[in-house]
């Protein structure tokens, strides 16, 4: 029998900061993960929300272990204003995440 490997949950992040330059990224990227499981079957977004506490959109997506991260991101990357990608140093025991902010942004945000 094929050992069973688990989805990992990722998530995507875009700061207020970079919301506020270009409005219209949300919807790009809502639009983009949409067509990317079209693409992609085993990849899911779970949910999309708003945090009210720090103003970002956030994805939390269901990505099988094949999958690479870094490459749904660059496509996605290719596709919106020009943008920093930040990946925050992490609790090992906390999901991945992915931060998309302003290009001069000199601070990872918390």
């Amino acid at each position: 029998m094929e050992p069973i490997h688990e989805n990992q949950v990722i998530e995507i992040r875009i700061t207020y900061r970079y919301t506020q330059a270009h409005p219209w990224v949300v919807q790009a990227i809502t639009g983009f993960l949409s067509a990317y499981f079209m693409e992609h079957p085993e990849f899911r977004v779970q949910r999309h929300v708003n945090e009210l506490e720090s103003g970002m959109h956030v994805w939390v997506c269901d990505v099988p272990p094949t999958m690479k991260v870094r490459s749904l991101l660059k496509r996605l990357q290719a596709d919106l204003p020009p943008c920093r990608l930040i990946q925050p140093p992490m609790d090992p025991a906390a999901r991945p995440h992915y931060v998309i902010d302003c290009p001069d942004t000199e601070a990872s945000p918390s």
